[in-house]
């Protein structure tokens, strides 16, 4: 039995360690950023697309921010879609200088379906745009977005996505996981893709689209995923989605666990229901025209079951240890306990670094977080190798302490408070295995799940 428990066991872990091997390599090239490439002058003219469904708390915020765009005023129109309100939506986006139109359709129901409406009415229109650019009720843009959008454009890009970040990133502790993850994600494999020549993924906000390529492919994208549809879509004939590293769309995230766990499952269910119809596809078409730019979309796709590869291999690591059994890859004498050591700081300190870098943190409170990190070099001086668990997790949360503590007294609250939603993280990231199980198992579910916002954030706020 525990040898059939350790070939198991070494399957899974063998297929995580090449899949988090790749993503490694992968995120390497995120830490370094290209210089910005000569802006253009405005060229391109947009239709901005502002998908709604009850936003009379934040519509007026996004319409107020698209209207002071350092754009020429002439080459830019902004649509709302009141998608099946029954609130003051409509009322207020046209107050605030929108275009709107109204949609009810109690069938079809979901951003997706909203969108593919309003994108046949903008392709009938007198006044032709040569994009079209989407985002989400809740969203405030950065001024200089739609200039560098132009740039990418004239640079030859038909899709381009911008920077999704967070505008109440330090609301409670789920704000911050949701912010980390997306500056993470943002610089490590969307600047990474573009730095390597391999297509973005597109964001679900903050994106423009060819208007040409998107009357030629259609829309087409109405699950609960629409973004990751169509660029599942826009790879398999040959487009590439770019990336715009300083044109910022601000997203709200949500606050509590229940909201945040409800949104992530949605994703979940989204991605499953569009890897089971896109991944042979991208495989087919990475094999056939040696396309890897196809080949990294399809390993992206199936993220639900990467997932759950992980997470079967922690269960079964757990039960191989229990069965006398040994951790294949973390006792392995190809590497000493110093290197081991010097990997868990590298690995513990890679987030903060990328945040760092994208000055989301301070360079003091990066020096605590490495202090706390070297947790595991000091202990193995005043541990014996036989200490019971009791006294290690004791020696831990000492140590902890001391650094919170520390932190506290050299800078103050809000960055005490930032250390420990950081570690609260990894419990964010460990929730995700039970969400994309539920994911999994309800992929056709299509009943959208409406995040409500309760209060206004404007642009000079964040």
């Amino acid at each position: 039995m525990g040898n059939y428990i350790l070939n198991i066991t070494a399957v899974f872990q063998i297929s995580v360690f090449i899949l988090a091997s790749y993503y490694l390599i992968l995120s390497i090239f995120g830490l370094y950023k290209r210089r910005t490439k000569a802006s253009y002058d405005p060229k391109k003219a947009f239709a901005l697309v502002v998908a709604a469904h009850n936003e009379e708390i934040v519509i007026g915020k996004i319409v107020e921010s698209l209207l002071k765009l350092d754009y020429p005023k002439e080459l830019y129109d902004i649509f709302v879609i009141a998608d099946n309100c029954t609130d003051s939506t409509a009322a207020i986006a046209r107050e605030a200088g929108a275009k709107v139109f109204e949609r009810a359709n109690k069938e079809k129901r979901g951003k997706g379906y909203a969108l593919e409406w309003m994108f046949d009415k903008l392709f009938k229109m007198n006044k032709k745009y040569d994009a079209i650019a989407v985002f989400d009720a809740d969203n405030l843009v950065s001024a200089n977005f739609l200039k560098e959008m132009n740039s990418r454009m004239c640079e030859g890009y038909k899709v381009v996505q911008g920077y999704i970040d967070s505008k109440n990133p330090h609301d409670s502790w789920i704000t911050e996981s949701y912010s980390i993850s997306f500056w993470s994600a943002s610089r490590l494999f969307q600047l990474a893709r573009t730095n390597l020549g391999l297509s973005n993924q597109i964001g679900g906000t903050g994106f423009v689209v060819d208007t040409e390529v998107l009357r030629k492919l259609g829309w087409g994208a109405t699950c609960l995923t629409e973004d990751l549809e169509f660029t599942c879509k826009l790879i398999l004939n040959g487009y590439k989605v770019g990336w715009a590293h300083e044109a910022v769309v601000y997203d709200e995230k949500p606050l509590t666990l229940k909201q945040s766990w409800n949104q992530r499952k949605r994703w979940m269910q989204g991605f499953a229901d569009v890897a089971s119809r896109f991944f042979t596809k991208l495989i087919k078409k990475a094999v056939k025209d040696r396309d890897f730019v196809a080949f990294d979309c399809a390993l992206y796709v199936i993220q639900p079951f990467v997932v759950l590869l992980l997470g079967a291999s922690l269960i079964l690591n757990f039960v191989q240890s229990n069965s006398g059994g040994l951790y294949i890859f973390a006792t392995s004498n190809l590497f000493s306990d110093s290197t081991w050591k010097i990997f868990s700081v590298l690995q513990f300190l890679l987030t903060p670094f990328v945040m760092l870098l994208e000055k989301k943190l301070s360079k003091k409170l990066f020096a605590f977080m490495g202090l706390y990190s070297l947790n595991i070099f000091i202990f193995s001086y005043f541990l014996k190798s036989d200490a019971g668990l009791i006294t290690i997790i004791l020696y831990h949360l000492a140590y902890l302490l001391v650094v919170l503590l520390m932190t506290y007294m050299f800078l103050g609250k809000q960055s005490c408070k930032m250390f420990i939603w950081y570690l609260l993280y990894g419990v964010y990231t460990l929730t995700w295995i039970p969400i994309t199980i539920q994911g999994i198992l309800n992929k056709n579910n299509k009943e959208w799940s409406h995040t409500k916002h309760v209060r206004q954030i404007g642009i000079y706020d964040v």
